[in-house]
């Protein structure tokens, strides 16, 4: 089965689309697109029918709205058609559905919430924003995100990880269990600011891992028009 991204241009580096019910890490720098991605990965899916979740650390749903209101793919759309559910962690209802305030859980505790809400409710799309999200609910042993992302591997759903990351060779212990990672570049050139996307892993499929050229338009990300990326 295959997934679509909904961003122009992706899904030709991906063999089609996406490998549906797996684990993705969608990485790189702020500012980079990360977000706006993985919005477009919920809208496209609501439109398709799918049943999307959106777990927030960084972002009310009012605020994250506001931000994809310049763009014409239809977040808002997507959020009011009954087929999203959004979790801002901090809200009242963030806060009641993981148990917070308080100290760290326990991984089993918030491996169950999840993973029980995205099969009870036979979830299609997840996203999760972001891994610091995990490190803060999570308590301190070595081995807790990785139990998580495990559990999270097992349900249906296809899922993005959100990582911060600016060093595309110091991998964290999520690349490595995930099937796929896309790493968003941002670089200067003598007309200023650049943006790249590359596909750095994506198991079962027949993947473009060059950098290629990311574009921010009004219908969103478009992948690999205008030059070619170099670096």
């Amino acid at each position: 089965m295959r997934v679509s991204s909904g961003v122009s241009g992706f899904d030709d580096l991906v063999d089609g689309g996406l490998p549906g019910e797996r684990l993705y890490v969608i990485c790189g720098p702020p500012g980079s697109g990360k977000t706006t991605f993985s919005a477009q990965f919920i809208a496209d899916g609501a439109a398709a029918g799918d049943r999307c979740l959106f777990i927030s650390m960084h972002e009310s749903r009012a605020d994250l709205e506001r931000d994809m209101d310049a763009y014409d793919f239809g977040f808002e759309r997507a959020l009011e058609s009954g087929s999203v559910t959004f979790l801002d962690a901090f809200s009242s209802e963030g806060k009641r559905f993981f148990g917070m305030p308080g100290d760290r859980r326990d991984v089993n505790s918030v491996t169950n919430r999840i993973s029980s809400f995205i099969e009870s409710r036979d979830i299609d799309r997840v996203v999760i924003d972001s891994t610091m999200l995990l490190r803060y609910l999570l308590d301190d042993s070595d081995n807790t995100v990785m139990r998580f992302l495990s559990a999270l591997k097992r349900t249906s759903a296809t899922t993005y990880l959100i990582s911060e990351m600016t060093d595309p060779s110091a991998y964290a212990d999520e690349h490595f269990l995930a099937h796929g990672v896309v790493f968003f570049h941002n670089y200067m050139e003598d007309d200023g600011m650049r943006r790249g996307l590359q596909v750095v892993k994506m198991r079962g499929a027949d993947v473009d891992t060059d950098i290629q050229n990311l574009q921010f338009t009004a219908s969103g990300l478009v992948v690999g028009e205008g030059r070619a990326v170099t670096h």
